[in-house]
């Protein structure tokens, strides 16, 4: 049975979400939230990743760097509080792999 005309938000939304804009979206989002936080030196040698469970997983550079964010991880998780309210991020994972 046809409803009749679907609403143009409703058709756009499905698109973004079958085409993964929305994936796109929230990863350029974390991209900038990360690079506020963490500050200019950082953000060049670093990469937020996924975040599940609250967890935002950040792949850095070398362990010198990795050591030197656990340092710093209470003021990175307040900062992107701030920034990403809705995310919830509650903990960070540092890994160390290729960041370009």
């Amino acid at each position: 049975m046809h409803k009749g005309p679907e609403a143009i938000g409703e058709i756009l939304a499905q698109l973004m979400a079958r085409r993964g804009f929305a994936r796109l979206r929230s990863a350029e989002t974390f991209q900038a939230a990360w690079r506020e936080a963490a500050g200019e030196l950082f953000s060049r040698y670093t990469r937020p990743g996924s975040l599940r469970r609250g967890r935002l997983e950040v792949t850095v550079a070398n362990s010198t760097l990795v050591q030197e964010l656990s340092f710093q991880k209470p003021a990175l998780l307040q900062a992107l509080a701030e920034l990403l309210p809705d995310e919830k991020i509650n903990d960070l994972r540092f890994r160390v792999g290729p960041v370009g």
